[in-house]
């Protein structure tokens, strides 16, 4: 957020969120343990300030009752910031503040945003958790482990074809691409195994980045190791030339695969700036794949601690859509409330006020914008759940325009809280704080799916598109419904489906800010996730692997006379 007022010139002195993490009076990492009634002997630590939670801890826990989960999502993101991630921390920080156990349940964060385009995953301001560095770069090397698994299934099914394919594998249906954890668009399109028979038979391939790799999916869905492998071995890698499929364990990876997340399946745990708990684990994007953190997080956090607040990617369109239609869906979690998160700035953009306007006061074009803010709201409520609106604070939001974004709120029915966490930490957020805690004490329980599982493929996508996008139809060509057909004929019916779009806008239409109507979706393509268990539906121009920006937040990372990172946010 720092370099958003700085691009404003309204403040120049504020600390950078690097330097705020810096000067952390952090607690060893075995006091924020417990915290959570975890003892010394069940962490196993990464240096002084991070450690895993082993998985004989976890197993502990089976009998434990579970807290109250609250979901921490968002209006459609744009240039100005919506702070989600920062609202989910401040969020933790003040429901300890007025004397709850709270923790706070986050995905890690991908290297290729941090030197990309949209920097890190700790929060932001007060409102971070830390160690801010070291999460925001290898962590716990989590991602290096899930990209290694993955690239080993790829290397085993070459290795298979060259070596007499006993499998059949049709070389032309090979679907298994591989993944690298950065932007690399070069790397999107490529053809595989050239120079001679030495080399393996020419095909093409491609890589996309860690985050949308299915072995993400399977570790952040995973209830246990043995749980985890049985997923690895359901993946789909190829087709045989009669079209049958070939799975990991045909290939025999699983068991291998396996071994190398046996510690990447224990969930991290860390502290905010106010030395209270939070759990990292898992980072698929929100866009691309699922966008929610771990399974076996969320749910030991729940049973350790009183209120869980946890974030699903990108605005509710699309994260919050997937946590409670897929992460629910599998694990028979619930959540208690939903907070959505919306900032002015954010607000007035989709009112079609321009970046460089957004320090004028415009009450005309918040109120345009507020109607993105609306259309999540009452998405929200399409599954039954309590809606509780943060209005993330800028320097420059003006009372009017304040008042104005309250006044509406309290219109529809919904309380919205001004949050000043990013300044304040956990004491800028207890009015949300104590709201948030009111809805989990009146909760009625009456959580409800978008579709039912028995629901035909096709017409669950249609329902996501009507539903929550608004769209007036689903185009999809002769190919692709065939497609779905055979995955109800092959037992995969039953899956509930990810959509892979544009973050930007209701629409498959970046540029579409607020609510739009009258638009289309279009499928470009489908991939069976049999492991992670359900339909990637990738529609629009949107890519599983990204690029980088003309001017890429890495031109300015690097180390200081005194050794310290510079340039992370």
């Amino acid at each position: 957020m720092k370099n958003l007022l700085n691009e404003l010139g309204i403040i120049m002195s504020y600390k950078s969120d690097i330097e705020i993490a810096r000067e952390a009076n952090k607690l060893p990492i075995q006091e924020i343990g417990e915290k959570l009634g975890i003892g010394s002997k069940d962490l196993l630590p990464y240096g002084h300030d991070k450690a895993k939670i082993s998985e004989e801890f976890i197993k502990s826990l089976d009998n434990n009752s579970y807290g109250n989960l609250i979901l921490v999502t968002a209006i459609n993101p744009t240039p100005a910031g919506e702070g989600k991630t920062t609202t989910t921390v401040g969020l933790g920080d003040g429901l300890n503040a007025i004397g709850k156990k709270a923790a706070v349940c986050i995905r890690e964060a991908s290297l290729g945003p941090c030197f990309g385009m949209k920097g890190g995953a700790a929060g932001g301001g007060y409102a971070q958790v830390v160690p801010m560095e070291e999460m925001n770069l290898h962590f716990t090397g989590d991602f290096h482990a899930i990209t290694s698994a993955h690239n080993l299934l790829s290397a085993m099914v070459d290795n298979h074809i060259y070596w007499g394919n006993d499998l059949d594998i049709d070389t032309r249906r090979v679907v298994w691409r591989r993944v690298v954890d950065m932007n690399d668009r070069a790397l999107r399109q490529i053809t595989a195994s050239l120079g001679g028979v030495s080399n393996g038979f020419p095909r093409e391939a491609g890589f996309d980045i860690t985050v949308a790799s299915e072995v993400m999916a399977c570790l952040c869905l995973a209830n246990d190791l043995a749980d985890l492998e049985k997923r690895l071995g359901n993946i789909i890698v190829a087709y045989r030339r009669d079209k049958t499929p070939v799975f990991c364990r045909d290939i025999k990876a699983d068991g291998a695969m396996t071994v190398l997340l046996k510690d990447a399946m224990q969930p991290n745990l860390v502290q905010t700036l106010e030395n209270n708990p939070a759990l990292v684990h898992g980072g698929p994007f929100a866009n691309i794949a699922h966008g929610c953190n771990s399974v076996i997080a969320t749910k030991t956090g729940l049973k350790l601690a009183d209120y869980v607040i946890t974030e699903a990617g990108f605005g509710a369109d699309l994260g919050a859509e997937k946590f409670l239609n897929i992460k629910c869906r599998k694990s028979d979690l619930k959540p208690s409330c939903v907070v959505i998160v919306a900032t002015i700035r954010a607000l007035k953009m989709h009112g079609g006020v321009a970046k460089d306007e957004l320090k004028t006061e415009n009450v005309d074009a918040l109120k345009k914008g507020l109607v993105n803010l609306q259309r999540h709201i009452e998405n929200i409520k399409k599954f039954g759940l309590p809606v509780a609106v943060a209005v993330n604070h800028f320097i420059k939001d003006t009372d009017n325009e304040v008042k104005a974004l309250i006044k509406f709120c309290d219109g529809i029915g919904v309380k919205a809280s001004l949050c000043t966490h990013w300044a304040n930490g956990g004491e800028g957020t207890k009015e949300l704080a104590s709201h948030v805690a009111e809805l989990c004490e009146k909760n009625n329980d009456k959580f409800k799916f978008l579709y039912e599982s028995k629901t035909s493929l096709f017409k669950k996508i249609e329902t996501i598109a009507k539903e929550i996008y608004r769209a007036d139809e689903v185009i999809a060509d002769t190919k692709i419904r065939d497609q779905l057909k055979g995955f109800e004929d092959s037992g995969y019916g039953d899956f509930p489906i990810c959509i892979a779009k544009t973050q930007y806008s209701f629409s498959t239409d970046p540029s579409l800010k607020g609510a739009p109507t009258g638009h289309a979706l279009p499928i470009r393509e489908i991939r069976l996730s049999s492991g992670a268990e359900f339909i990637v539906v990738v529609c629009g121009a949107v890519m599983t692997m990204p690029g980088l920006p003309r001017v890429p937040a890495a031109d300015s990372i690097k180390l200081n006379k005194d050794g310290e990172i510079e340039g992370l946010f």
